[in-house]
Formats: structure tokens, sequence, C-alpha cells
């Protein structure tokens, strides 16, 4: 990963909280990825890999100390207020933690993004305690890899096989398998045709709500 490639790609490193509600595809990613989180269980320490800002983590409660990593600094700001927080700018690939340091680990769509992947699954199980709980999600198939996956940084897609192979190589065991997203990846096609003006049409969305929604707390407290 080149940390200045994606202190560049706005729609990576000024991401915030607010893509939940703005952003179809990510409402339906972290929906569905609670629902695999068994609410019942509690950790002690969780890190969410690749977080920019709309970290996973934010939306879980059973989780008591939440750290969140990022090769951008930008996004990792907005968690510097919180004395449970705990973020830290560095490479996935690198990790400055000891092992089993934590039982709870999110690597939502990055492992794509890292030239060496077997590094970092090795990292990943490296700060594993034993019997915690990994969860990743990756995009499917080599034959759709496409120029949209270029432009923003994916070195390659994923077989299901070649991932689990991986994974049984550095002891981490596969619990359960499911598709995320399906046919609403489809949207990736419209955002090759034009990037730039996708990124800044996003910016404005998230920009408005935003605003909007300091507005509306504003005339609340009044």
């Amino acid at each position: 990963m080149v940390k200045s490639f994606y202190d560049k790609q706005k729609n990576f490193s000024y991401r915030t909280l607010s893509e939940y509600y703005i952003s179809p595809g990510i409402r339906c990613k972290f929906d569905l990825l609670k629902e695999k989180v068994n609410s019942n269980r509690f950790f002690s320490h969780g890190i969410d890999l690749g977080c920019s800002g709309n970290s996973f983590l934010s939306f879980l409660d059973n989780i008591k100390q939440k750290s969140f990593y990022d090769i951008s600094h930008i996004p990792l700001n907005q968690y510097l207020n919180n004395k449970r927080s705990n973020p830290l700018c560095g490479d996935l690939a690198r990790l400055p933690y000891k092992d089993k340091t934590f039982d709870f680990v999110s690597a939502l769509d990055v492992l794509e993004h890292i030239k060496d992947d077997e590094l970092a699954v090795s990292e990943i199980s490296r700060i594993m305690k034993t019997n915690g709980l990994v969860i990743i999600t990756v995009p499917h198939h080599m034959k759709y890899y496409s120029y949209q996956d270029q432009i923003i940084g994916h070195y390659r897609r994923y077989q299901i096989d070649e991932l689990l192979s991986l994974f049984k190589k550095y002891n981490l065991m596969h619990l359960q398998i499911f598709g995320v997203y399906g046919k609403l990846m489809r949207i990736a096609d419209i955002q090759s045709t034009n990037p730039e003006r996708i990124e800044k049409n996003l910016i404005n969305l998230r920009n408005k709500y935003e605003l909007n929604s300091v507005k509306l707390m504003l005339n609340t407290i009044l």
C-alpha cells in the first residue's frame, strides 16, 4: 500500500461515520456484519484494520477497548477525542502490536489493497488471541477485475478456495462464509466511467448530510 495514494483519494481519506447513512452499500454491509457478530459475546480489545473514517467498530457496543488502524492519518483524526479509542497510522503488513493482543479483528475490503497479502494475513494471525474472532471482506472473482479495481488501488480479487488456503496456512479457521453486496456492486461499473465526478459528488453529499445533522442538533438544543 502506498500512503500518498490513499491520502489523495478523498473518497477513502475523507470518509466519516455519516457514510453509514448516505451509502446504501456501507449500510447493507455493516447491518449484515452486525448480524454475524454475536451481541452476547463481549470482546476486551478490538481493532479495525484499514478502518478509514467509517469504522465498523463504531457500530458495535460489545467491545470494551477499540483500536483504529489506517495507512492514511487523515480519517484517524475523528477518533482522537474518545478515551476508549486508540487510532494509529501505519502499514497493515507491519503491524506495531504485540502477539495475541486482540480478541476481535476486522479488515473490511482491505486485503485486496495490499501487494503482499500473505504477509498481511500472517500479521493478522500474529496479533489475534486464541479463539478470537476476525471478520474479513474481499471482492470476489478475479474474472470481474476491472478498471474500477485499478483506480481504487486493488491488486486483485479473490477466489474463496485460495483465500481459505491462505487463512489455514496461518492457523485461521473459517467459521462462516457469506456474500455481502451481490448485485449492488454493479454500481462500480457506473463509478468507473467518471471516478473524479463520482468522488466529488460523494464528498458534496457527505458534507451536506453532516451540515444538516449539525443544524438539526442545534435546532433541537435551542
